[in-house]
């Protein structure tokens, strides 16, 4: 049977479907690049950001503002560019700073979500609807091998929105459960980074207060 002639035999079912599928598809590509870039870059760059850091903080700030385009740049910017900030305001600032990143790292997981809930019930609503067409066409009374095996292949292209619908759903979930895996590297990653950093920055405040004239 052709693809097309396929897909049609599915009902009208199978255009959300393969709405959701189209959808799915090109938001896969969207996190795959997003984590393929973090994945590739980040960790060589923060790493060299903390230990520029520890001896020239400004050249380490400047190096920050170049690459927004990482999580964890925008975290060490945000709590770096404090005037004068105690370690206590250094911590709340990256804590809420690592909050705030939080939503582009989970991003369109609810999305996800609905469309592994909701694809196999549509398949199986186009299934249901196909059966009632099956059955509507049968006479009463009426026992022939023809009308029998008419019956059967109904059933049989019926249960098609069913597949469609499943196989949506794992793909879906495959790679939904992949992107949270990820994202609770990077969250782990984040903690640790922000936990050096920290260090590093409570050491810059004990010599700052070493200099100052108070001290």
């Amino acid at each position: 049977m052709p693809l097309l002639e396929l897909f049609l035999s599915g009902g009208v079912v199978m255009w959300p479907l393969l709405l959701s599928s189209l959808v799915i598809t090109a938001v896969v590509l969207e996190r795959g690049y997003f984590w393929l870039k973090i994945y590739q870059h980040q960790d060589l760059f923060i790493r060299q950001v903390l230990s520029l850091y520890g001896t020239q903080p400004k050249e380490a700030i400047a190096r920050l503002r170049n690459h927004l385009q990482f999580p964890l740049a925008r975290i060490f910017l945000a709590a770096l560019t404090l005037e004068q900030g105690t370690p206590d305001d250094f911590r709340l600032a990256l804590e809420s700073a690592a909050q705030a990143e939080m939503p582009t790292l989970k991003r369109f997981n609810t999305l996800f979500d609905t469309v592994i809930g909701i694809a196999p019930l549509l398949g199986l609503l186009g299934t249901i609807l196909g059966l009632m067409r099956s059955f509507a066409a049968m006479r009463i009374g009426e026992t022939t091998s023809q009308s029998s095996g008419s019956v059967t292949a109904g059933i049989g292209t019926a249960l098609i929105s069913t597949a469609t619908g499943l196989v949506i759903a794992i793909a879906t979930l495959l790679f939904a459960n992949l992107f949270i895996g990820l994202y609770r590297r990077q969250r782990a990653a984040i903690e640790s980074y922000c936990g050096q950093l920290e260090l590093l920055y409570r050491q810059y405040y004990r010599q700052y207060l070493a200099r100052s004239p108070r001290g």
